[in-house]
């Protein structure tokens, strides 16, 4: 549908969770392999400089939510470390996409990837579409609200072999949020190409939308277990890479 030299597509740009991945797989394995190591973490890796920076952008993130948040507080808030794992596991309950716990989860996952307890998952049909698109001439990048570092580790470890030399660039919500149109604007602009030659595939309708306004082409991912999407008619519908 878009690899085809009339398209004027020159990149496909993939969100990951019930796009490539499935949904099952990032919340019930990752997140809760996170939330199962978050106090060892933590114990583990106090005193370590990037650790530290993460901590200090949880506390940003947790004073701008200027009193909104008040519920996590516990009994040990005169523990810094405590009080870091209190906050972490309040955004997770809420699945936020803060980037102070996305980074942090990028971290406690690269421990469980490094150490084999963790192995990246992706459709199976994933891989095959990536080969075709990169012998093509297309460029493959990756948008994701997890961490660049957490979309690495995934695509390298999967079943299927490391994926990575096929994708030409990850990026997460330091461009921006999903939702913002200015986001597909600077992932367009840092991937030399203008938002029309961009093609981006995800199985949210505002990210879509965004995507549109900023004016990518877009195509809803309709992968099994992924919630139903309302005001999506406009848009192309796959189930599968093999249709793209």
């Amino acid at each position: 549908m878009i690899a085809n030299p009339a398209s004027g597509i020159r990149v496909v740009l993939l969100d990951i969770e019930g796009t490539t991945t499935p949904i099952s797989f990032v919340h019930e394995t990752l997140f809760a392999f996170a939330r199962a190591h978050l106090d060892d973490y933590l114990a583990h890796h106090w005193r370590d400089s990037t650790l530290q920076a993460i901590v200090r952008k949880l506390a940003d993130e947790h004073a701008a939510e200027q009193g909104h948040a008040t519920d996590w507080k516990t009994a040990a808030d005169d523990d810094p470390r405590a009080s870091a794992a209190a906050y972490v596991r309040w955004l997770m309950d809420r699945d936020r996409k803060s980037p102070g716990l996305k980074e942090l989860q990028g971290l406690i996952w690269e421990d469980g990837y490094r150490a084999g307890h963790l192995r990246g998952v992706v459709w199976q049909d994933v891989p095959d579409a990536m080969r075709r698109w990169h012998s093509a001439g297309l460029r493959i990048a990756i948008y994701s609200s997890g961490s660049e570092l957490a979309q690495r580790r995934l695509f390298e470890s999967t079943a299927q072999g490391d994926l990575t030399p096929m994708i030409a660039a990850f990026f997460d919500t330091r461009m921006g949020g999903k939702l913002a149109p200015d986001s597909y604007e600077r992932i367009s602009r840092a991937l030399e190409a203008i938002p029309a030659e961009v093609c981006f595939v995800s199985d949210v309708a505002g990210e879509l939308r965004a995507a549109a306004a900023a004016g990518c082409r877009v195509v809803l991912s309709a992968r099994p277990g992924n919630p139903p999407q309302s005001g999506v008619e406009a848009f192309p519908v796959v189930t599968s890479f093999e249709q793209i």
